[in-house]
């Protein structure tokens, strides 16, 4: 069974934003939330609940050039019918990477809300957890993004998307507060 209306509002109302960019997300989210019929149905409207993971290991983390938009991001997607948020997230890095990630072991952890622009128009009400990748190179399968790797934190800060930047610290702060 998939997320509720109230599960997703109980779960954006519960995270405490960490930048300015993110508390008008938060602001959004909840907005669009009282009126969307099927948050997470990408068919049933432009706007839309999605779910993505940055990956993070001993490297750094983990960015995929994205196919359409051209930029650095984590790697994310729709979430399918009957799936919650979070496992969207590692099956949509497990996908895209070609790498193993899990969820730390005290589980689940959002650590990042964001609202973006995204392909055909549509409108990302972005849901971001924190995974941890196996520590070896991703192998994006055909027909995804070929261009994916690992980055050190300043690195990645410097090439990623502008949506992306401001969960890195907290990414990484998590990432080491893991061991």
């Amino acid at each position: 069974m998939g997320a509720s209306t109230e599960d997703l509002r109980a779960l954006v109302e519960g995270h405490e934003p960490g930048s300015p960019r993110e508390v008008a997300a938060r602001e959004r989210f909840l907005v669009e939330l009282s009126r969307l019929v099927s948050p997470c149905d990408e068919h049933a409207g432009p706007i839309h609940v999605t779910a993505s993971g940055i990956v993070v290991g001993r490297q750094g983390t983990v960015l995929h050039l994205h196919k359409r938009l051209g930029i650095w991001m984590q790697p994310g997607g729709h979430i399918d019918p009957g799936e919650t948020p979070d496992a969207a997230a590692r099956r949509e890095a497990t996908e895209e990477l070609g790498l193993a990630v899990a969820h730390p072991e005290t589980g689940p952890r959002l650590i990042h809300l964001d609202v973006h622009m995204a392909a055909l128009g549509h409108t990302h009400l972005d849901l971001r957890y924190l995974l941890v990748g196996e520590d070896a190179d991703p192998h994006p399968p055909p027909g995804e993004s070929p261009e994916a790797r690992w980055c050190g934190w300043e690195e990645a800060v410097a090439v990623a998307d502008a949506g992306l930047v401001d969960a890195l610290p907290l990414a990484r702060a998590a990432y080491e507060g893991l061991s």
